[in-house]
């Protein structure tokens, strides 16, 4: 993994973030079947587009990491500084 590179995944109904030591699952909206492209990474804010089982199209969505980290107490700015980009990736 690179120092600077983040990875968006999801598997079993949570989204998966993979950061350095870090990979911090959360729930993923209910008919998610994956994530597709980072269209944007802004600090902590995630514009991803998505397949979803219900639509035969991608949609873009939007992901807050920020207070997902506060309430993990998290040291939001500690843990973002070094991420320059997030890209998805399934193993």
């Amino acid at each position: 993994m690179n120092n600077t590179e983040a990875y968006l995944s999801s598997s079993n109904g949570y989204t998966i973030f993979k950061y350095d030591e870090y990979v911090i699952r959360f729930i993923a909206p209910y008919s998610l079947e994956r994530y597709v492209e980072i269209k944007e990474w802004d600090n902590g804010y995630i514009v991803v587009m998505t397949k979803y089982e219900h639509n035969s199209y991608e949609e873009e969505e939007y992901i807050d990491l920020v207070p997902i980290l506060e309430n993990l107490y998290i040291d939001v700015e500690d843990f973002l500084k070094n991420i320059e980009k997030v890209s998805v990736l399934y193993d």
